[in-house]
């Protein structure tokens, strides 16, 4: 009897053992199912999201795919020539070139040489020998009121402002612009430490917002300026108009990138949203602005000073060349961007549809320029979606004498084009303030890539010249370039572009193309002069 009293708990152990086991497995399906049941249940009742309230669960598998889709597409799907705003096989270049692994494609090219838009430049049965050629390439920048020219060189890292980039990003691209002997724009931003750090050459670039050199009601202050613009590192200063990415509209910090420090910096209130003034307070008038560029130079102890634009209302442009003819005043250079230019956060409307193109931009400053008879006196930097030799000798041909290159830079510092600059969630801490993210950023790693993609550029862009049979890039013209206009005509650049005689917009009578913009262009004013406000 005793042994079945213990047969009995035994038994009923085993049982219960058994029970409190399967019991386990019971509960831990049950949590999920639970979790599921609610989530279900307040998706039903809530009345935000029509779609969740209309199929609980089941639409939110909508956002899954709707966040997955650009790395998917990225990743798995997209053709070499496609990808926006930069095509994978431009992005495949720089990584090349920066990492200093082979280059050279195999097969020939991928893109449709009848398409129409497809461009080209003739090459010469006369090629020179690329050995014979500079490979690094440089040009003069300062005219006759200048006291401190500036050799620069063809290729060089355009505006982008600590701020919009982490410290680490532009700690490499300073230390990549000193290694490789070529300048670095430090965009409305103002100088921070990590501009200074390394010592590599700087463009320091003025903003409406006046960002390190403002009063506290948001002025230009001349000592704070004169100050920071006679720095050694300091080779040249640029007034910024407009860029192409958002022209006519202020610059945009957000309040999440707007730590202490970029406060400090800038001279502004931390941890607010920051948006830069649409227009300058410094000057009003075509005369106002180059009696800038004057106080400027003065200021700077005769350095470079010119200004950066993307062209919009001609009439506009042309009133600032008057005003150079007339004041005696020139810029010592002119940056055009183009509105297909990159920025770390700017509405749809303005990249998308505000704002002339580059090459279309280009051609008219430079023609501009030729037409007042002032091109020889006044350097054009050419800066929008610049990233291999092709699109440099482009640029060239069109009117620059020199590149300014911003998202090919990032490139190199290994930006995996995400597309979340305006997010601070950057994943390869190069757009973002997040110290978790920054620290990936290695300097040391970045920087040598930075100047390998502006040596392996520059020698791709002189082995071009050499083929077409020049001896400097500058002697690529629009004579050297073609367009597929369509399936049944090609035309040249000069075509497409005519130039304009020296000196044809001094007096009457016009180019034809110009003669309504010249007709209402005055120095006096940045408004056309025959402008009519039309009602409906």
């Amino acid at each position: 009897m005793l042994v079945g009293f213990y047969k009995f708990h035994i038994l009923g152990a085993l049982f219960i053992g058994a029970l409190a086991y399967f019991w386990s497995w019971v509960a831990w399906l049950l949590i999920p199912l639970a979790f599921t049941f609610t989530v279900g249940l307040y998706d039903t009742f809530q009345s935000r999201h029509t779609v969740r309230r209309n199929f609980p669960l089941v639409g939110r598998i909508r956002w899954a795919v709707e966040w997955l889709r650009p790395y998917v597409r990225q990743y798995l799907i997209e053709s070499d020539l496609d990808g926006k705003p930069l095509s994978r096989m431009f992005r495949s270049i720089v990584y090349q070139r920066a990492k200093g692994e082979l280059d050279t494609n195999p097969y020939g090219t991928r893109m449709d040489t009848y398409q129409d838009g497809y461009e080209w430049i003739s090459h010469s049965i006369a090629a020179r020998d690329v050995e014979e050629l500079d490979s690094s390439p440089r040009i003069q920048i300062g005219g006759k009121d200048c006291q401190q020219p500036y050799s620069a060189s063809l290729l060089n890292i355009s505006a982008m402002s600590y701020g919009a980039l982490s410290h680490r990003a532009i700690e490499a691209l300073n230390l990549g612009a000193k290694e490789g002997g070529f300048y670095h724009n430090t965009g409305e931003g103002g100088i921070s430490d990590y501009h200074l750090k390394h010592g590599g050459d700087l463009v320091w670039q003025i903003g409406t917002a006046y960002f390190g050199c403002r009063t506290s009601e948001g002025r230009f202050c001349p000592d704070t300026f004169a100050d920071k613009a006679k720095l050694p590192s300091v080779k040249m200063i640029e007034i910024k108009l407009s860029q192409g990415a958002k022209p006519g509209h202020g610059g945009i910090l957000p309040a999440s990138k707007n730590n202490e420090e970029i406060a400090r910096i800038r001279l502004v209130e931390a941890h607010q949203d920051v948006i830069s003034p649409a227009a300058h307070t410094a000057f009003s008038t075509p005369r106002g602005l180059l009696e800038f560029v004057q106080k400027l130079r003065d200021l700077s102890g005769g350095k470079p000073v010119g200004f950066k634009l993307c062209v919009g209302r001609q009439s506009e442009f042309i009133a600032i060349c008057k005003a150079m003819v007339e004041t005696g005043i020139r810029p010592d250079f002119i940056t055009v961007d183009g509105g297909e230019g990159g920025t770390g956060a700017a509405p749809l409307e303005y990249s998308n549809s505000v704002g002339m193109p580059l090459r279309d931009g280009l051609a008219f400053v430079a023609d501009c320029l030729r037409g007042f008879d002032l091109r020889e006196e006044i350097r054009v930097i050419a800066s929008g979606k610049v990233l291999s030799a092709f699109h440099m000798a482009r640029s060239l041909a069109l009117g620059a004498d020199l590149i300014n290159c911003a998202r090919g830079m990032m490139l190199a510092l290994g930006c995996i084009h995400s597309l979340i600059c305006n997010t601070n969630r950057c994943p390869t801490g190069v757009t973002t303030q997040d110290p978790k993210l920054v620290r990936g950023l290695v300097i040391e790693d970045k920087a040598p890539r930075v100047a390998r993609f502006h040596k392996e550029t520059l020698h791709a862009l002189v082995d071009i010249t050499s083929s077409a049979g020049f001896g400097n890039p500058g002697e690529i013209s629009r004579h050297h370039l073609h367009r597929r206009v369509d399936q049944h005509t090609v035309l040249r650049f000069d075509e497409l572009y005519p130039y304009p005689d020296a000196g044809s917009f001094l007096q009457e009578p016009y180019p034809d193309c110009y003669s309504h913009h010249l007709k209402e262009a005055s120095a006096d004013t940045f408004t056309p002069t025959s402008h009519v406000v039309h009602t409906h």
